[in-house]
């Protein structure tokens, strides 16, 4: 098969002729890859922001592919279906925060293109338990960003709470499917994006935004939440300065600059700060029964298998809109 290899962190992926993945183990399925997404938490992997990858790895969690062989313990799958594989990859299910459902917070827990290799690849090896049906809906190139872009704006938004107005400072892959959920459910959504970026702005107010400008900007109304899906810390204090009293501002990046020192009267009034961990299974099961619902519709920008880092590069510089996704 092909993949491609990351042998350090901040040089360039590797296109590499490897032989297929052993046999699954007892709970794994082997899966054929279709198409994965290009996540910015590949970008902190392959940057180095995120320190301790598998080396060499494969990246990618955000994976569409069929089953093509199970292990021997497996139990809800099967060979021919097609499954999405995100970036929470393994547990061991007996800790405390296992049993409460709180999966994504467990000190040992494994990745996808992390501590496992993923999905920059023809064929990769999943744990079932962390394998989830892919709606009909959805072409695999369209259902790749859901496995964690997708995932991780529901989890964004389910922590936010009822806000009627919400601000999504950063408008990339997960704004732009969570913006969708949010006006579902009747929010009113505000967009930040890059200071002087029209396209995006614009990109934005087709998706449904009441409002779209810079994040140097301050928006028209006080926001009830605001999600930060832009890694920049110092976007925190505006943030916490453009909510209500009692008002959430949810960091939703798995990495982020400093945070600078701001004045306490920016959190005082019952402001809430928190951030977002990964994902649960309950996340996935539900965003992925809801999805067909809204409908949610990706818009995504697709690369062959051997121009990965061409996309980590397009999407390091701002290039894409939406979601980049690799085709095998």
């Amino acid at each position: 098969m092909r993949a491609m290899v990351l042998d350090a962190p901040r040089r360039k992926l590797r296109l590499e002729e490897r032989a297929e993945p052993p046999a699954p183990g007892a709970r794994q399925v082997l899966i054929r890859v279709h198409a994965c997404g290009v996540c910015r938490t590949d970008l902190h992997v392959v940057d180095g922001e995120l320190s301790e990858p598998k080396l060499p790895l494969v990246p990618g969690h955000e994976i569409v592919g069929t089953v093509v062989a199970a292990g021997r313990a497996v139990e809800r799958l099967k060979a021919g279906d097609r499954v999405g594989v995100p970036w929470l990859g393994w547990t061991a299910g007996a800790s405390a925060y296992c049993r409460s459902g709180r999966e994504n917070l467990f000190d040992h827990a494994r990745f996808s293109g992390y501590s496992i290799d993923g999905g920059y690849a023809d064929h990769t090896v999943a744990d079932e338990r962390y394998c989830f049906p892919i709606p009909p809906d959805y072409g695999d190139v369209e259902a790749a960003p859901l496995l964690c872009a997708g995932l991780i704006g529901y989890r964004a938004l389910k922590l936010a709470g009822k806000a009627e107005r919400l601000g999504f400072y950063g408008f990339g892959a997960a704004a732009h499917i969570a913006a969708q959920v949010a006006r579902h459910q009747g929010q009113r959504v505000f967009a930040f994006t890059r200071p002087g970026d029209r396209a995006g702005q614009d990109f934005a107010r087709g998706l449904g935004a009441q409002w779209a400008g810079g994040s140097d900007e301050a928006p028209p109304e006080k926001l009830d939440a605001a999600l930060l899906f832009a890694p920049v810390g110092a976007l925190v204090p505006a943030a916490l300065a453009a909510t209500v009293k009692g008002g959430s501002v949810v960091c939703a990046g798995i990495h982020m600059s400093d945070i600078p020192r701001f004045p306490y009267r920016l959190l005082w009034e019952e402001r809430v700060l928190r951030s977002v961990a990964n994902l649960t299974r309950a996340d996935g099961e539900e965003f992925m029964a809801l999805a067909p619902q809204v409908p949610v519709r990706t818009t995504t920008t697709p690369f062959p298998l051997s121009d990965a880092n061409e996309a980590l590069a397009s999407l390091r510089e701002g290039r894409v809109e939406g979601a980049a996704v690799l085709v095998m």
